[in-house]
């Protein structure tokens, strides 16, 4: 059989192949592989991750479908933060998506050229994840979730007339934590209001901070801290039995027995930063896109536990 009766015999067979091939060509590269990794489980980074994959969905990525997400926890554990990393460092992903001070500052440290795209971060720059947040450049963007000081300052001492001293339990260890202090203490100045603190580097120190603080402050405070909220239930019992006002900065403590907050709502954000993300895996350079703020400012109260400690609060403004 000469070569042209071969390729006539088996044109059909090779247009045949051509067609399925393409398709199936056109669909594997449609299929987006994403790392995220926080530095702990808790309800406010949980929810923040929720609402991620919630907002990739509506932009066409489906998990389990043209989507695979790689997850990871650090567990609380700075070196385990590191690990996860170096793993996503090694992988072919098409974007990682940090959440968590800690949780991006490995990342950053590790990766230099997938996009990544961070979350719950209160100081980009001071944390060192980004030189600008007007201009990120680089691999690197996200939302930042700045706390409103002043205004949460102001809701507290509309619950707490007679505000005199605010405890406060940090971990010095998290950058934004000890950013937040520096800003919170000005703040508090100006209205002269003292604030005393209480470290707690590990969620199992939350306790014994918890009481060196109760019956020395008229209330207590608790940023967007990663380890403190990991340990939040020793802290609202503490405040519970001895009545002490506990205010918070995310609404899932709230619903997990502290009195109040005027903060951002963590599933909204995870849904401004699945925007962000979807941007980048359909072709936007991420170092090109400023960092944003989180915007979705609301109050929340738990009306049990201000009966239980029988404190009057609102929401209203």
């Amino acid at each position: 059989m000469t070569h042209l009766n071969f390729l006539q015999k088996n044109l059909k067979f090779f247009i045949l192949f051509i067609g399925v091939l393409v398709p199936f060509s056109t669909v594997a590269d449609n299929n987006k592989t994403i790392g995220i990794t926080q530095i702990v489980d808790h309800p406010s980074l949980d929810a923040i991750r929720e609402g991620i994959i919630e907002e990739l969905a509506k932009q066409g990525f489906v998990k389990d479908q043209n989507l695979t997400i790689i997850f990871e926890s650090a567990q609380g554990n700075p070196i385990m933060a590191t690990q996860i990393a170096q793993k996503f460092a090694s992988l072919p992903l098409d974007a990682v998506v940090p959440i968590s001070t800690p949780s991006a500052q490995a990342v950053v440290h590790q990766i230099k050229k997938t996009p990544i795209i961070f979350a719950a971060i209160s100081d980009p720059v001071g944390a060192s994840i980004v030189s600008s947040l007007e201009h990120p450049g680089g691999n690197v963007t996200g939302v930042a979730d700045t706390p409103p000081l002043l205004e949460q300052m102001n809701f507290i001492e509309a619950c707490i007339p007679q505000l005199k001293i605010l405890g406060v339990v940090y971990n010095p260890g998290e950058a934004n934590s000890a950013s937040m202090i520096v800003t919170l203490k000005t703040l508090a100045a100006k209205k002269n209001i003292l604030i005393s603190t209480a470290a707690a580097s590990k969620s199992a120190d939350v306790q014994s901070a918890a009481h060196s603080l109760v019956g020395h402050v008229e209330a207590i405070f608790v940023g967007n801290d990663n380890t403190v909220v990991s340990g939040l239930e020793s802290l609202v019992k503490a405040c519970l039995d001895t009545k002490t006002p506990l205010f918070v900065s995310d609404p899932h403590s709230v619903d997990r027995g502290a009195l109040a907050a005027y903060a951002y709502d963590q599933r909204q954000m995870g849904n401004q930063v699945g925007g962000m993300v979807a941007k980048i895996l359909k072709g936007i350079n991420p170092g090109s896109m400023p960092v944003e703020r989180a915007t979705d400012l609301k109050f929340s109260l738990n009306p049990q536990t201000a009966e239980k400690i029988k404190v009057t609060c609102t929401t209203a403004r």
